[in-house]
């Protein structure tokens, strides 16, 4: 892996737009489950930047915000942790290694995050007993978050190749 400091300064870049989006919600009384406002800038790390920093964009990006606005709260920080790290992760490995195109990256890195963050909040709810069951989490995930779903979906894409577009990067399988 090589470091270079344009990765770094759009990872922060996005990590800080995860940081303002968080932030307006929370200012207009907007439910964040329903337009989940930190995933869009973390799939696009994962995307735009890779693997290894839409990681790093997914993990520290629901830490700042608990630390900024005291949301997500603890335990579901730890979620989130766990599901916007895979998305950032996978996000870049299929697009960028796998040369997966798009959709099928986007769409395959919500699930597989949708459904590690659900297996955690179970395994965390058994550990120490809260209700933080599976189902539970991937109603919230799937169902209250279908406005999230479709304008990542629709944005997503939008924004990657506009980035490509307008980078000195050459991507032919977008």
């Amino acid at each position: 892996m090589s470091f270079k400091i344009k990765n770094l300064v759009l990872s922060g870049v996005l990590l800080g737009l995860t940081l303002l989006f968080s932030s307006i919600f929370h200012m207009t009384g907007i439910d964040g489950t329903i337009f989940s406002p930190m995933h869009l800038p973390v799939l696009l790390a994962g995307f735009i930047v890779g693997p290894f920093w839409g990681l790093l964009v997914g993990i520290l990006a629901p830490v700042l915000n608990l630390i900024v606005s005291g949301m997500p709260s603890v335990p579901i920080v730890f979620v989130m942790m766990l599901e916007l790290g895979i998305y950032g992760l996978l996000a870049g490995v299929f697009f960028n290694f796998l040369k997966i195109t798009i959709l099928p990256s986007l769409v395959f890195s919500m699930i597989i995050g949708r459904l590690a963050g659900g297996a955690f909040s179970y395994l965390l709810g058994q550990l120490f007993g809260f209700e933080l069951g599976f189902t539970t989490f991937l109603k919230a995930a799937f169902i209250y978050a279908w406005p999230a779903i479709i304008i990542q979906i629709i944005l997503v894409p939008i924004l990657v190749k506009a980035y490509y577009r307008n980078s000195n990067i050459s991507v032919r399988y977008i």
